[in-house]
């Protein structure tokens, strides 16, 4: 034990574990604070894809750092054009049944022209709220020293410069605890800091002073996607909303009144702006015209409530409630050689080592001058520098973190993030990947109560889905299709059934009911939320499926996501019959079901009876004649090999139903399918494919696709890209989609800790010729465990793991050495990498850090 109790001091506790986990594992005080984590800018943003993104889950803003004028644009997650809708059709049965001819008689092109008569409404738009515009005049023309950054480490973002011998300064952060988005202004010399500000919206709206330092801006949403030109009075009654500012200046500055809607700072040493924001949004069911929430009232009382606070106590309470959360997991990666980081940060092309300097709250690298996040990705191509990595990787979690919180609306296909009227496919969420994909990371990466907004929409879409499963397909229990919004739409979208004839959306989405089950073992959660969504989605899939061949059962119809094929007649066509990824969801979810039901001791209903003989009779995965997964349910010519889409690896990954030990068969098909897509693809494609090979433990190719996002996307030219960054580490399609930032964060983890609820895979797809040295602290796995990790020349050194609240027997497994081991909740259990236990403590004797 002598070579335990040495290792021992490299774990170094800040203060003693509580009792809560979430303190016990990181609780506030990340292990190395002094690596930077910060989105660095050399300049203003020219472009909203340049700007830092803040939110606190809600509400939200792109800072530019303008310096002569700037404009913070505003977002709130409740902001969206319509109202309550009907997702039936009435006429959908019957078209149904001709759709379903067709396809038994392989009319394939026909069915899928016939098909569009099931299509629905389209889905409502992600509105912007409006603008903070900041004017400081023509002598903020000329300026030097200029430096901003997004620090993830406290959430905010900062922008500083000099004019002439003063130095300004700028901090914004979004506060959860308050609601308000906050905003210091400062200068270093008396009386030197003077600048008017206003509030505006592309939306309709009116802006007025109201007092001495107050604005207040009033608006409306669309009551449709599409604004009505005439009878606007006529027209239902849109959301509303307002955002209420309020300034607060030092005992030297005045302020006055411009115009009825600006206002003027002059001679200020600081000012604090606080802008809270409110609509009348109460939820999918209910009109915003029978709304009684009063957004004016909402924003000036969430104001009144902290007018006694102090920029420094709003942003300490900040600081605890975005610590609690992100320092629960931390990673360091390196390469192993001599190297500093900084001299990582410019690649051997440079000659001269960087030094790192700290200027007041910036902490920046210099040779002359800043070095951009965009320089640096830039040249990860050269240097591939592993901070880089650990930066985007944390970036995840910081937007998840912004982007959905208890009681928030679900993070949308831009987060909250949005500056258009009509942004890239109206930033609704689509439930084909994309949705899903932006909560990958939030039980791996420990961040579970980020999770809570989908389940609480989940329970929306069960209620309009129920309407939708009735009339449309005269079926039982729930249903949701590809796209959805606010108001829980769970029709087909309007279009091409090749994406809009989907209805698998509400399926995928109840595994992740399950997973948060098997990471957390909260059976209350089960009991009480999951599963009686399970059981109404179950309930539609029995229903869904018809009789096919033999005695097998059948999807009809049946598409794989956005991806034509060609029929024996050589049409192109989009509708058949059994997809796998059709098949592969129902699978997991007849399987999660009908554990669930064992755990909560419901195994007796008809409903479980009915799982069971439906089971067997689910048409297996298929080989297709090239060795691959075949993605219909006949080998038909595929039109697009390299198709953006991996639905019918579904299995695998997010899939729980293939794994390489029970199907090494269907593994190397699925080895061969993902060469026979390739690599190329937009963001999302590109994280999705990087889980692949990490659950294939292919450490090489999951790595090489790491290496492919980090391809520097000019906004100017965006079409000529597929996936990449943007200057603000936002991912690609392009345009703009946040889910690939999130899917990175998640294949990350799934490179380094994989989980079922029997077995723990440590180290499954490291890289080990590029990230030879390397501490992960903190992730999470099935079963409730808490895992932290460290490596040395590419091979494990130590392992710990702590379960809180549950024992377990896992089958731990490194390195082709598997391990029973029995887990006994409230101790730490350390491994080396014989996956020997080294030692065994109690939580409440442990002073180090796991």
């Amino acid at each position: 034990m002598a070579r335990g109790e040495e290792e021992e001091e490299e774990w170094v506790w800040v203060r003693r574990p509580s009792t809560a986990e979430a303190e016990w594992w990181g609780g506030g005080s990340d292990p190395d604070p002094s690596r930077p984590l910060k989105v660095v800018f050399t300049g203003p943003a020219k472009h909203w894809t340049d700007a830092a993104p803040i939110g606190n889950g809600s509400l939200g803003a792109m800072v530019f750092g303008g310096v002569a004028s700037e404009t913070l644009m505003l977002n709130h997650d409740t902001l969206w054009t319509g109202v309550p809708g009907y997702y039936t059709n009435p006429k959908a049965p019957d078209v149904l049944a001709e759709v379903r001819k067709l396809v038994d008689d392989g009319h394939y092109s026909e069915a899928s022209k016939v098909a569009f008569d099931l299509a629905g409404h389209p889905s409502d738009v992600y509105q912007p709220l409006g603008n903070i515009n900041l004017e400081f005049g023509d002598s903020h023309l000329e300026y030097a020293a200029y430096e901003r950054e997004l620090d993830l480490r406290t959430a905010t973002a900062k922008v500083k410069y000099t004019v002439g011998d003063v130095e300004f300064t700028r901090e914004h952060f979004a506060s959860n605890p308050q609601q308000v988005l906050v905003i210091k202004i400062s200068a270093s010399k008396t009386g030197s800091l003077s600048f008017v500000v206003s509030l505006d919206s592309k939306l309709q709206y009116n802006s007025s002073v109201d007092g001495v330092r107050r604005i207040v801006l009033e608006g409306s949403c669309p009551s449709s996607r599409i604004a009505p030109r005439e009878n606007l009075s006529n027209s239902p009654t849109g959301i509303q909303f307002a955002a209420v500012l309020d300034l607060q200046v030092g005992d030297a500055g005045v302020v006055q009144v411009v115009g009825g809607k600006k206002l003027k700072v002059e001679g200020a040493d600081w000012a604090v702006l606080l802008l809270a924001a409110a609509s009348s949004f109460e939820g999918p069911f209910k009109k915003p015209s029978d709304s009684k929430k009063n957004p004016k009232e909402i924003s000036l009382n969430t104001l009144s409530s902290i007018k006694k606070m102090s920029f420094s106590q709003l942003f300490a309470y900040h600081l605890d409630d975005y610590e609690s959360l992100f320092n629960r997991v931390s990673l360091q990666l390196s390469k192993g050689s001599s190297k500093t980081s900084e001299e990582n940060y410019f690649g051997r092309h440079k000659a001269e080592r960087p030094q790192a300097v700290k200027t007041n709250s910036f902490s920046l690298l210099t040779k002359d001058s800043l070095v951009s996040t965009a320089e640096r990705v830039k040249s990860f191509k050269i240097n591939e520098d592993p901070s880089l990595v650990e930066l985007l990787f944390h970036y995840g979690r910081y937007l998840l973190i912004s982007s959905s919180r208890p009681g928030t609306q679900i993070s949308n296909l831009q987060g909250i993030w949005n500056k258009d009227i009509e942004p890239a496919w109206d930033a609704a969420p689509h439930l084909n990947i994309n949705l899903q994909m932006n909560y990958w990371p939030s039980l791996t990466c420990n961040l579970s109560e980020c999770q809570e907004p989908l389940f609480d929409f989940i329970g929306s879409l069960a209620v309009n889905g129920s309407k939708t499963a009735k009339v449309n397909y005269e079926a039982n229990g729930w249903v949701a299709h590809q796209v959805t919004d606010i108001w829980a739409k769970t029709s087909p979208d309007r279009g091409d059934p090749l994406w809009a004839l989907w209805p698998m959306g509400g399926a995928w989405l109840c595994v992740h009911l399950w997973d948060h089950y098997t990471f957390s073992m909260d059976k209350s959660f089960l009991e009480n939320t999951a599963h009686p969504l399970l059981e109404g989605c179950a309930s539609f899939l029995l229903d869904w499926l018809i009789k096919g061949q033999g005695d097998l059962l059948e999807t009809n119809p049946s598409t794989s996501p956005e991806h034509y094929f060609i029929g024996p007649d050589g049409k192109k066509a989009s509708v058949s019959y059994s997809t796998t990824m059709d098949i592969a969801i129902i699978k997991e979810v007849f399987l999660i079901v009908l554990s669930s039901a064992e755990v909560l001791g419901r195994t007796n209903s008809d409903l479980i009876e009915r799982i069971k003989k439906t089971l067997p009779r689910l048409p297996p995965t298929k080989i297709a004649r090239d060795g691959s997964i075949m993605e219909w349910a006949r080998d038909f010519e595929d039109p697009e090999v390299h198709h953006r889409h991996v639905s019918h690896l579904f299995g695998l990954f997010p899939g729980h139903t293939i794994t390489l030990e029970k199907n090494p068969d269907l593994c190397k098909a699925i080895d061969n399918s993902l060469y026979k897509r390739g690599d190329l693809g937009p963001g999302w494609s590109t994280t999705w494919k990087t889980a692949l090979w990490a659950h294939l433990h292919n450490s090489e190719h999951a790595y090489r696709l790491v290496k492919q996002l980090f391809d520097l996307v000019d906004p100017d030219h965006e079409s000529d890209y597929e996936g990449g960054l943007y200057s603000n580490l936002f991912t690609a399609h392009p345009p703009f989609q946040i889910d690939a930032n999130f899917g990175f964060t998640a294949a990350i983890a799934e490179m380094l800790v994989q989980s079922t609820m029997q077995d723990l895979y440590l180290l499954p797809a490291l890289p080990q010729d590029k990230w030879r040295e390397g501490c992960v602290r903190g992730l999470k796995g099935r079963g409730g465990v808490t895992v932290s990790i460290c490596w040395k020349e590419g091979t494990l050194h130590e392992a710990r793991i702590f379960s809180e609240n549950h024992n377990s027997f896992i089958n731990l497994h490194y390195n082709g050495v598997t391990t029973a081991v029995k887990l006994s909740h409230g101790y730490i259990y350390t491994f080396n990498r014989f996956l020997k236990c080294l030692r065994m403590r109690p939580q409440s004797e442990v002073t180090t850090f796991p």
